[in-house]
């Protein structure tokens, strides 16, 4: 089957995904960047994190393998560079590398994505971030699953997103050389600012993206009749059932 990309487009990640960089806050303060330091955010998005710890007085660069997104953080004026995870080019650079929410699409080699890490790290430099843990959006991805077997696909294999258990992501960061101070899951079910078909435009085109243009609405409004019993209140407020993983780790000073 035939992989389908995320296409990432500013607006529209904004407008439904907005609490993602507010929700991340905790991952700076696990950082606890102070001014002065070199900070690379990786899969920095939209800048919104980026400007934060410019904010705190940190000398920073965000990469992001998104040029849409990539282009927004440059509106904002910060330094953000067009970069695949998996193949960062920086060497002992950095005091600390801040992550939120983008770990979860390098899925490809997360043992690649945290060497090149620990390479651009100084040594004693320390490692903070947050992504999709095991069991994150469960319900949600049962259901895409679902309406893309219901017409003749393997729903498995289009799932896009690497959701570790800590000690399989511990493993990861010790096979890289670090010290693992903190590693957990965070049951987080998260209100979405508008509904759960704006989530699934902004995150889920790797699902429906795989079936023919004239099919795909049906096909999200069989997972949104499939999901509103278990996330959609009385009300039709729409809650996501995310779990997070969130650590720190350091290099070996």
């Amino acid at each position: 089957m035939t992989e389908v990309a995320q296409d990432w487009q500013a607006a529209r990640y904004e407008r439904h995904a907005g609490f993602v960089a507010e929700l991340g806050r905790p991952v700076v303060d696990l950082l606890a960047p102070r001014a002065g330091e070199r900070i690379l955010d990786l899969g920095c998005g939209d800048g919104a994190l980026t400007l934060r710890l410019v904010e705190l007085g940190c000398r920073v660069i965000g990469v992001d393998a998104a040029p849409d997104m990539v282009a927004r953080a440059r509106a904002r004026s910060l330094d953000a560079r067009l970069m695949d995870g998996h193949a960062l080019t920086f060497q002992r650079c950095f005091d600390g590398v801040l992550t939120n929410a983008a770990l979860h699409w390098m899925r490809r080699d997360p043992a690649a994505v945290a060497a090149g890490v620990a390479r651009a790290l100084v040594p004693g430099g320390r490692f903070a971030g947050e992504m999709g843990g095991h069991g994150n959006v469960a319900a949600i991805v049962t259901a895409l699953i679902a309406v893309l077997e219901a017409r003749g696909l393997d729903g498995a294999a289009a799932v896009p997103w690497y959701f570790p258990t800590p000690e399989e992501y511990r493993a990861v960061l010790e096979g890289a050389g670090f010290a693992v101070e903190r590693i957990e899951l965070i049951a987080r079910p998260t209100p979405l600012p508008t509904d759960l078909g704006g989530w699934l435009a902004t995150f889920a085109e790797p699902f429906l993206g795989r079936l023919p243009e004239v099919t795909r609405d049906a096909a999200r409004e069989d997972v949104l009749r499939l999901l509103r019993p278990s996330l959609c209140d009385r009300r039709g407020r729409w809650t996501a059932d995310y779990v997070r993983l969130r650590f720190l780790a350091r290099l070996p000073a």
